[in-house]
């Protein structure tokens, strides 16, 4: 994890659909099957399901007491969960009543790594960092992490972090996959430079990269599009529009059909091989899914291919200061390949 001590497994087991589109019995079957399959590392969030994915997990951690001492926890703060004006944002107010929620609904004493969900523009860095260093200091947090931040967002809390003696962020949760790879123009040199692990959301680019949708056909049925086309950032017409989504899901098919992969579990080594990630997170509706995601724990692609998968996926970038007439202007290259 970053430059700490704290070890996880390869893959993360993400929890945003418990206490939504996966219920207790459900959530609780692919804990066991995360668990039994060798993970240690569970993300989670207060709004996920207005506190009751932190619920099931808590549940979960209290009947498999025989290997919850195994467990990293990591859970997020900063959206609201209370309905007045400190009720948000990355104030100390707030985050000391949202870290104290998320103990309670876990049922722990201490959370691995809290991480604050997005960036606050209205509270003071200092603020915040502090809040950290004494939650550190009262045994709540062992670790704390970012999710969402772009790349001077993270110079500046190393560095105010560093300048005030207290510790500094240890992990970062941005979108990562082979249809998003901006994070490699400037997010990615910063986790680099501040040694920063990376735990990437969507790895699966909201389900796009499994090889389910298909051009000019609007999905329909029990998927997350399927549902609803224009959801969030996966958003079917978008997406759709762009002819380097589908040469990027022929590459993916591509190499799934000459390694006997599954499409997801070519994006999902693809991107758990990247530099300074530690383990994408799996954001699985089904045990089907799960399962699927858990066959390639051990799964690495060879050179060829992911030369392949990098040439098509490779996002458009201006000839300055990003392209040949910036290169005196970086100390690294901009896109990462397996990390050493």
């Amino acid at each position: 994890m970053g430059k700490t001590g704290l070890s996880v497994s390869r893959l993360c087991l993400g929890t945003m659909t418990f206490g939504n589109e996966t219920d207790e019995a459900g959530s609780h079957a692919q804990l066991d099957a995360f668990a039994e399959a060798g993970g240690t590392f569970i993300d989670t969030a207060d709004v996920y399901s207005a506190g009751r994915s932190e619920e099931m997990v808590g549940s979960w951690l209290k009947k498999r007491s025989d290997i919850a001492d195994g467990m990293v926890i990591a859970t997020k703060g900063r959206f609201p969960m209370a309905n007045h004006p400190n009720g948000v944002g990355l104030s100390r107010r707030h985050l000391t009543q949202a870290l104290d929620g998320s103990l309670r609904r876990l049922g722990v004493d201490c959370i691995d790594v809290y991480q604050v969900h997005a960036w606050d523009p209205l509270t003071p860095l200092d603020e915040t960092i502090r809040f950290f260093d004494d939650a550190m200091a009262a045994g709540k947090i062992h670790y704390f992490g970012l999710s969402n931040f772009i790349g001077w967002q993270i110079a500046a809390v190393s560095e105010r972090a560093r300048a005030a003696g207290a510790p500094a962020p240890v992990m970062l949760q941005p979108q990562y996959n082979l249809l998003t790879r901006m994070i490699e123009v400037e997010v990615l040199p910063a986790c680099q430079e501040y040694g920063i692990g990376i735990i990437p959301w969507s790895p699966l680019g909201g389900g796009w990269l499994t090889g389910k949708y298909q051009r000019d056909h609007v999905p329909t049925g029990a998927t997350r599009l399927g549902e609803d086309p224009k959801r969030g950032m996966e958003n079917y017409a978008d997406s759709n529009a762009q002819e380097q989504v589908w040469e990027v899901l022929d590459a993916v098919e591509k190499v799934a059909q000459e390694t006997g992969l599954t499409m997801a579990q070519v994006a999902l080594a693809w991107v758990a091989d990247r530099a300074m990630v530690i383990a994408p997170i799996l954001g699985n509706r089904t045990m089907e899914q799960l399962t699927e995601a858990l066959a390639m724990a051990d799964v690495h692609l060879d050179a060829a291919h992911t030369t392949l998968l990098d040439d098509v996926s490779a996002p458009p970038l201006p000839e300055y200061p990003y392209g040949p007439r910036g290169v005196q202007q970086r100390s690294r290259p901009i896109t990462g390949g397996r990390a050493s």
